[in-house]
């Protein structure tokens, strides 16, 4: 690389820090619950990248809190294990064989991943589920699920005292039923739960899609509570990004100040929502 190319580089970046200062600055103490699934979770280069974001959220004033899925991993244990799934409604029946490859492989494998690749990035990260220090309390979504739950009460106070010691957490999305069984929950719905206990400044949901489009296929950068009930009254947003943005109502209405859904594909999204002036992805909030 010539010098002429290496200093316009070097004035690029710096040129880049100096406008990140103020937004460095509007989030030195928040809460940033990321929901963390799809592609970052599948690609060894993407959750280095995601770790490495993580930590430098951390090194500068923010407590982030990680909530993760892994239905792909869940479901090639199960077949290595030749355990067969029923189904209802699209939905995974949970029976007591399922629920123990479910917890071995969130609360295992999938969980210590995470928190390895953190501390890889010199990050200081403490793994968990909802079943820990009474986190997630939960109550059965059907009696034809099984041993599928919804979050029913939250206690954050381990997550306090794990901010109090600048530590990450690593949230496995599991909890603890009324009679001590233990629930599995979708990632979503447990991180926008954490993050509506926490009133987490913002709630950023990881997918692999680009954000809610309109009815011309174009992504919106911006929308409220009503214009999202409104979109999905008409039919613009289906399938499964209606689950997403009902996270995303649930979250803003338990006070959460905003609710992002992006592309976890993309390299430094979280970094690119935070700290830079455009965003990225469709930020919901409640007006």
């Amino acid at each position: 690389m010539k010098a002429q190319d290496m200093t316009r580089d070097w004035i690029a970046t710096a040129r880049t820090l100096s406008e990140a200062l103020p937004y460095l600055q509007r989030y030195t103490g928040a809460v940033v619950v990321i929901k963390l699934g799809g592609h970052a979770m599948g690609s060894d280069a993407a959750m280095e990248t995601f770790a490495r974001d993580v930590v430098l959220m951390s090194h500068v004033g923010v407590h982030p809190v990680i909530v993760h899925g892994g239905g792909p991993m869940i479901n090639e244990m199960l077949d290595k294990l030749s355990i067969t799934s029923q189904f209802v409604d699209g939905k995974r029946v949970t029976d007591a064989a399922t629920m123990a490859v479910v917890e071995m492989v969130l609360s295992g494998s999938v969980n210590k991943r995470i928190v390895q690749a953190i501390s890889s990035q010199g990050g200081r990260a403490v793994g968990l589920s909802g079943k820990d220090a009474g986190l997630i309390t939960c109550t059965p979504v059907s009696p034809e699920l099984g041993l599928v739950g919804a979050p029913a009460q939250i206690d954050a106070t381990i997550l306090h005292t794990l901010f109090d010691a600048n530590m990450i957490p690593v949230i496995a999305p599991l909890g603890a039923g009324p009679g001590g069984e233990t629930f599995n929950i979708n990632g979503d719905t447990a991180a926008g739960a954490v993050a509506g206990a926490l009133k987490a400044d913002r709630l950023l949901l990881l997918t692999d899609i680009d954000g809610v489009r309109d009815a011309s296929g174009q992504v919106v950068t911006e929308l409220t509570a009503d214009q999202i009930r409104e979109m999905t009254r008409d039919g613009v947003i289906a399938g499964g990004m209606i689950p997403k943005t009902e996270t995303a109502l649930a979250a803003i209405e338990a006070g959460v100040r905003a609710v992002v859904i992006l592309d976890g594909r993309a390299p430094n999204a979280t970094l690119l929502e935070l700290y830079t002036e455009h965003g990225a992805g469709s930020l919901i909030r409640a007006t």
